[in-house]
C-alpha cells in the first residue's frame, strides 16, 4: 500500500505531519514525534513583535517604553515570556535538523510584510527546510478595504519566494470575500503550499473583571467542514500543494481531507489528546481504508470529492446550500 505523497517538493512517507504546536519547542518531544510516525514537523512561529523587538526596541513601530504607548503595548507578552529569542529560535531549527530526518518547516507569524521578514534568510541558513508564513490580523481599523490586505499579504510572498532558496507555504485566514482569488495570486507570487486555515483565537469575556481573557480550546471534526469546501473548491486549479490544518481528529477526517484534494495533513490538538504514536494510527488507518476500497497508490483516491470535474462549481456549491437548508425536517 502505497500512501507516498508530494509536499512542497518533499516526498513524504505518508500525509500526516505535526502542524505548529508546544510539542514542536521541545528537542525531545520532537524526536517522539518522529519515533511516533509524524512524516514532517512545522516549529511554532517566531512572531513579528520578537522581532522587531530584539532587533529595533519597537513593536508596530512604537516604543514600549515610552509612556504614550505604555497602555496599547501592554497586552504584548514581555521578551522574557516567549519560549524563544530570534536567534535561539534559529538555533532550535538547526539543533532539531541534527535530532530528526523528516523535513523541518520553520514559522513565521506577523502581520505586515515588512523588514522582520528579513529573519527569514536566518531561518533558511540554519537549515530550516521550507518556511511556513502566518500573516494572521483581526483588522479593526474600518478604513482599510480588504484589498489592501490582499495585496500585502501577496506582496510578502512574493519577497520571500524572491529572498529564499526554500519553499514558502502561506497559512491563510478564510475571511476573504473571493478567496479562490486570494489562492490564485498566492499561486501566482510563488506560494508553494497554501495551508487551510489559520483557527480564529477568540478571547472570552470574564463578566466579573468585565475584560477580555485568553482562550483556547482544542479542535475537533466539527472544525473541518469549512476546510473541505474549500480544498475541494480549489485541488487540480491552483499549483501549490494544498493541506488542511484544523479539525483532523480520527483518521475518517484524514480521508475526507485527501479525497477533498489535500496533498497533506497537518494535526495539533488530536496529538495534543492521543499522544505522537496517533501518527501511526492515523495512517494505518488510511491503510485499511484504501485496502477496503481497492486504491494501491494515495494519488489514486486524492480529490475524488473535489469539484475540479464539475462544469459549474458556484451552482454545485449554491445547490448544495439549497439542498442542506431544505434537509431540515421539523
Amino acid at each position: 500500500m502505497d500512501t507516498a505523497t508530494s509536499y512542497l517538493g518533499f516526498r513524504l512517507p505518508h500525509p500526516f505531519i505535526a502542524g505548529a504546536s508546544p510539542l514542536g519547542f521541545d528537542l525531545d518531544t520532537i524526536k517522539r514525534l518522529e519515533d511516533g510516525g509524524c512524516s514532517a514537523i512545522v516549529i511554532p512561529s517566531l512572531f513579528e513583535e520578537q522581532i522587531t523587538l530584539a532587533g529595533q526596541g519597537r513593536i508596530h513601530h512604537r516604543d514600549p517604553f515610552d509612556p504614550a504607548w505604555a497602555e496599547s503595548l501592554a497586552n504584548f507578552p514581555a521578551m522574557s515570556e516567549y519560549a524563544l529569542t530570534p536567534d535561539r529560535y534559529a538555533e532550535h531549527i538547526a539543533r532539531a535538523k541534527r535530532t530528526v530526518a523528516i523535513p523541518v518547516i520553520a514559522s513565521l507569524n506577523g502581520t505586515s510584510g515588512e523588514s522582520w521578514l528579513r529573519f527569514s534568510r536566518t531561518i533558511e541558513q540554519a537549515g530550516a527546510d521550507a518556511l511556513e508564513l502566518n500573516l494572521y490580523e483581526v483588522v479593526t481599523d474600518l478604513s482599510i478595504p480588504g484589498g489592501v490586505i490582499e495585496r500585502q499579504l501577496v506582496d510578502a510572498v512574493r519577497e520571500l519566494h524572491q529572498e529564499l532558496k526554500i519553499p514558502v507555504s502561506v497559512k491563510v485566514s478564510p475571511f476573504f470575500a473571493a478567496f479562490g482569488n486570494v489562492a490564485r495570486h498566492l499561486d501566482e507570487a510563488g506560494a508553494a503550499g497554501i495551508v487551510l486555515f489559520n483557527r480564529f483565537y477568540q478571547p472570552d469575556l470574564d463578566t466579573e473583571t468585565m475584560t477580555p481573557f485568553p482562550h483556547v480550546e482544542l479542535s475537533t471534526s466539527a472544525d473541518l467542514l469549512l476546510r473541505l469546501r474549500w480544498l475541494a473548491i480549489l485541488f487540480g486549479r491552483v499549483r501549490p500543494s494544498l493541506v488542511v490544518t484544523g479539525g483532523v481528529a480520527t483518521p475518517d477526517d484524514g480521508i475526507k481531507a485527501l479525497l477533498a484534494g489535500a496533498d497533506a495533513v497537518q494535526l495539533v490538538s488530536a496529538v495534543l489528546r492521543q499522544g505522537p504514536a496517533h501518527f501511526t494510527a492515523m495512517r494505518e488507518g488510511l491503510e485499511r481504508w484504501m485496502e477496503r476500497h481497492c486504491f494501491t497508490r494515495l494519488n489514486q483516491m486524492r480529490g475524488l470529492a473535489s469539484l475540479e470535474r464539475s462544469d459549474d462549481p458556484a451552482a454545485f456549491e449554491r445547490a448544495n446550500y439549497i439542498r442542506t437548508l431544505q434537509s431540515w425536517k421539523v
